[in-house]
Protein backbone atom coordinates (compact mmCIF):
# COMPACT_ATOMS: atom_id res chain seq x y z
CA UNK A 1 0.00 0.00 0.00
CA UNK A 2 2.67 2.83 0.93
CA UNK A 3 4.55 1.71 -2.37
CA UNK A 4 1.86 1.78 -4.45
CA UNK A 5 0.76 5.41 -3.13
CA UNK A 6 4.53 6.90 -3.42
CA UNK A 7 4.06 5.87 -6.85
CA UNK A 8 1.17 7.98 -7.78
CA UNK A 9 2.39 11.14 -5.98
CA UNK A 10 5.56 12.73 -8.26
CA UNK A 11 4.71 13.08 -11.82
CA UNK A 12 6.60 16.29 -13.68
CA UNK A 13 5.41 17.09 -16.88
CA UNK A 14 8.61 17.00 -18.37
CA UNK A 15 10.23 13.89 -17.39
CA UNK A 16 8.67 10.99 -15.84
CA UNK A 17 9.40 9.78 -12.26
CA UNK A 18 10.39 6.15 -11.82
CA UNK A 19 8.09 3.60 -10.05
CA UNK A 20 9.15 2.97 -6.61
CA UNK A 21 9.61 -0.45 -7.16
CA UNK A 22 12.20 0.03 -9.33
CA UNK A 23 14.39 2.35 -7.83
CA UNK A 24 17.68 0.70 -5.38
CA UNK A 25 16.78 -0.68 -1.77
CA UNK A 26 18.53 2.36 -0.15
CA UNK A 27 16.23 4.77 -1.94
CA UNK A 28 12.75 2.82 -1.18
CA UNK A 29 13.82 2.69 1.89
CA UNK A 30 14.39 6.69 2.55
CA UNK A 31 11.07 7.60 0.49
CA UNK A 32 8.68 5.65 2.36
CA UNK A 33 10.16 6.60 5.83
CA UNK A 34 9.63 10.33 4.86
CA UNK A 35 5.60 9.34 3.37
CA UNK A 36 5.02 7.20 7.01
CA UNK A 37 6.18 10.82 8.71
CA UNK A 38 4.42 13.10 6.30
CA UNK A 39 1.54 10.86 5.19
CA UNK A 40 2.87 11.64 1.68
CA UNK A 41 5.65 11.89 -0.28
CA UNK A 42 7.24 15.04 -1.66
CA UNK A 43 7.37 15.07 -5.35
CA UNK A 44 11.38 16.21 -5.29
CA UNK A 45 12.22 12.97 -4.07
CA UNK A 46 10.75 10.84 -6.63
CA UNK A 47 11.23 13.03 -9.44
CA UNK A 48 14.89 13.11 -8.95
CA UNK A 49 15.21 9.38 -8.13
CA UNK A 50 15.39 8.61 -12.27
CA UNK A 51 19.30 9.72 -11.63
CA UNK A 52 20.22 7.28 -8.28
CA UNK A 53 23.41 8.66 -7.73
CA UNK A 54 22.57 12.52 -8.11
CA UNK A 55 19.34 11.52 -6.42
CA UNK A 56 22.11 10.39 -3.09
CA UNK A 57 24.27 13.32 -3.60
CA UNK A 58 21.51 15.62 -3.46
CA UNK A 59 19.96 14.80 -0.35
CA UNK A 60 22.97 13.80 1.53
CA UNK A 61 23.79 17.55 0.80
CA UNK A 62 20.58 18.29 1.88
CA UNK A 63 20.87 16.66 5.03
CA UNK A 64 24.46 17.78 5.97
CA UNK A 65 23.18 21.30 5.81
CA UNK A 66 19.56 21.39 6.92
CA UNK A 67 19.76 18.89 9.70
CA UNK A 68 22.74 19.40 11.45
CA UNK A 69 22.71 20.50 14.95
CA UNK A 70 26.00 22.63 15.52
CA UNK A 71 25.41 26.58 14.45
CA UNK A 72 23.51 28.95 15.74
CA UNK A 73 21.11 28.42 12.91
CA UNK A 74 17.80 27.69 13.82
CA UNK A 75 15.93 25.26 11.77
CA UNK A 76 13.11 27.45 11.29
CA UNK A 77 15.90 30.19 10.05
CA UNK A 78 17.32 27.48 7.39
CA UNK A 79 13.78 27.25 5.99
CA UNK A 80 13.52 31.10 6.36
CA UNK A 81 16.92 31.03 3.97
CA UNK A 82 14.92 28.43 1.48
CA UNK A 83 11.83 30.18 1.26
CA UNK A 84 13.45 33.87 0.85
CA UNK A 85 16.03 32.77 -2.00
CA UNK A 86 13.37 30.46 -3.65
CA UNK A 87 11.17 33.18 -4.24
CA UNK A 88 14.12 35.53 -5.46
CA UNK A 89 14.53 32.40 -8.21
CA UNK A 90 10.77 32.12 -8.75
CA UNK A 91 10.52 28.50 -8.18
CA UNK A 92 6.87 27.58 -6.97
CA UNK A 93 8.01 24.14 -5.75
CA UNK A 94 11.03 25.53 -3.31
CA UNK A 95 8.80 28.24 -2.00
CA UNK A 96 5.55 26.13 -1.25
CA UNK A 97 7.25 22.97 0.21
CA UNK A 98 9.70 24.94 1.89
CA UNK A 99 7.40 27.69 3.54
CA UNK A 100 4.93 24.78 4.84
CA UNK A 101 8.17 23.87 6.98
CA UNK A 102 8.59 27.15 7.59
CA UNK A 103 5.20 27.62 9.06
CA UNK A 104 5.57 24.12 10.57
CA UNK A 105 8.77 25.48 12.03
CA UNK A 106 8.14 28.69 13.36
CA UNK A 107 4.47 27.77 14.32
CA UNK A 108 3.34 31.16 12.24
CA UNK A 109 0.51 30.34 9.79
CA UNK A 110 1.40 34.24 8.02
CA UNK A 111 5.13 33.83 8.23
CA UNK A 112 6.02 31.91 4.65
CA UNK A 113 4.09 34.34 2.48
CA UNK A 114 6.00 37.25 4.36
CA UNK A 115 8.73 35.62 3.74
CA UNK A 116 8.73 35.05 0.40
CA UNK A 117 6.65 37.95 -0.87
CA UNK A 118 8.43 41.08 0.97
CA UNK A 119 10.78 39.70 3.80
CA UNK A 120 11.17 43.32 5.40
CA UNK A 121 7.84 43.67 6.44
CA UNK A 122 7.22 39.80 7.16
CA UNK A 123 7.05 39.30 11.36
CA UNK A 124 11.11 38.45 11.69
CA UNK A 125 13.75 39.37 14.31
CA UNK A 126 16.43 41.94 13.08
CA UNK A 127 19.03 39.24 13.20
CA UNK A 128 16.71 37.13 11.04
CA UNK A 129 16.33 40.23 8.48
CA UNK A 130 19.92 40.37 8.22
CA UNK A 131 20.48 36.96 7.57
CA UNK A 132 17.89 36.49 4.60
CA UNK A 133 19.48 40.57 2.98
CA UNK A 134 23.13 38.45 3.05
CA UNK A 135 21.34 35.73 1.48
CA UNK A 136 20.14 37.08 -1.22
CA UNK A 137 22.99 38.75 -1.74
CA UNK A 138 24.64 35.64 -2.49
CA UNK A 139 21.67 33.97 -4.91
CA UNK A 140 21.16 37.58 -6.87
CA UNK A 141 25.08 38.99 -6.58
CA UNK A 142 27.30 36.91 -5.24
CA UNK A 143 30.02 38.45 -7.06
CA UNK A 144 29.22 41.66 -5.13
CA UNK A 145 30.15 39.82 -1.69
CA UNK A 146 32.92 41.55 0.30
CA UNK A 147 33.72 41.96 3.95
CA UNK A 148 31.54 44.40 4.71
CA UNK A 149 29.09 41.98 4.05
CA UNK A 150 30.48 39.84 6.50
CA UNK A 151 30.80 42.27 9.70
CA UNK A 152 27.28 43.34 8.81
CA UNK A 153 26.26 40.16 10.27
CA UNK A 154 28.78 39.85 13.47
CA UNK A 155 26.69 42.28 15.49
CA UNK A 156 23.97 39.74 15.31
CA UNK A 157 25.60 36.86 16.72
CA UNK A 158 26.49 35.07 13.36
CA UNK A 159 30.16 33.37 13.29
CA UNK A 160 32.07 32.73 10.42
CA UNK A 161 30.75 29.15 10.21
CA UNK A 162 26.90 30.46 10.31
CA UNK A 163 28.05 32.69 7.79
CA UNK A 164 29.16 29.64 5.59
CA UNK A 165 25.78 28.03 6.43
CA UNK A 166 23.56 30.86 5.26
CA UNK A 167 25.52 30.92 2.04
CA UNK A 168 25.67 27.08 1.37
CA UNK A 169 22.26 26.64 1.90
CA UNK A 170 21.59 29.38 -0.64
CA UNK A 171 24.03 27.86 -3.23
CA UNK A 172 22.43 24.49 -2.88
CA UNK A 173 18.65 25.47 -3.27
CA UNK A 174 19.69 27.41 -6.26
CA UNK A 175 20.69 24.29 -7.78
CA UNK A 176 17.56 22.86 -6.47
CA UNK A 177 15.28 26.15 -7.65
CA UNK A 178 16.57 24.99 -11.20
CA UNK A 179 16.35 21.99 -11.20
CA UNK A 180 12.78 22.18 -10.16
CA UNK A 181 11.59 24.92 -12.06
CA UNK A 182 13.34 23.47 -15.39
CA UNK A 183 11.73 20.11 -15.35
CA UNK A 184 8.17 21.68 -14.47
CA UNK A 185 8.47 20.05 -10.69
CA UNK A 186 5.25 21.05 -8.90
CA UNK A 187 4.75 21.11 -5.29
CA UNK A 188 2.26 18.30 -3.69
CA UNK A 189 -1.29 19.76 -3.33
CA UNK A 190 -0.73 18.64 0.97
CA UNK A 191 2.29 21.45 1.07
CA UNK A 192 -0.35 24.17 0.76
CA UNK A 193 -2.13 23.61 3.96
CA UNK A 194 0.86 22.40 5.76
CA UNK A 195 1.00 25.06 9.06
CA UNK A 196 -1.85 26.83 8.30
CA UNK A 197 -4.69 24.74 9.75
CA UNK A 198 -4.48 22.35 12.51
CA UNK A 199 -3.48 18.69 11.72
CA UNK A 200 -6.81 16.19 12.34
CA UNK A 201 -5.73 13.79 15.01
CA UNK A 202 -6.15 9.96 13.72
Amino acid sequence: MLAERATQTAMPTRYRAPELKDLPADMRARILEVQEKSGFVPNVFLALARRPAEWRAFFAYHDALMLKEDGSLTKGEREMIVTATGAANQCLYCVVAHGAILRIQEKKPLLADQVAVNWRKADITPRQRAMIEFALKVCLRSHEIAEPDFEALRPHGFSNEDIWDIAAITAFFGLSNRMASFADMLPNPEFYLMGRVPRENK
